[in-house]
């Protein structure tokens, strides 16, 4: 059976973590779509992407999940742009 992209977006982006403060929705949508962009996959839009994480048993108030890897670093540079 092949794995969603979005199991596959939580497998890489992602991991479980109950010390740090945890990703928010709108901060995991985000990090979804950088995500995307690094692998040339069109994100769903907000609606449905909540839909699929909470139907993967994501709670979106408290995801319990921290940012990792490529995503994370492209989703943190184009959150917070240089300042002059």
């Amino acid at each position: 059976m092949a794995i969603s992209h979005f199991d596959r977006f939580l497998l890489d982006a992602t991991v479980p973590d109950d010390t740090h403060c945890p990703l928010g929705a709108d901060c995991l949508y985000g990090l979804y779509t950088s995500w995307c962009l690094l692998h040339s996959i069109t994100p769903v839009g907000d609606i449905t992407f909540r839909s699929a994480m909470q139907r993967r048993g994501i709670d979106l108030q408290n995801s319990r999940r921290r940012m990792i890897g490529p995503a994370a670093a492209d989703y943190i540079l184009s959150s917070y742009p240089a300042t002059a």
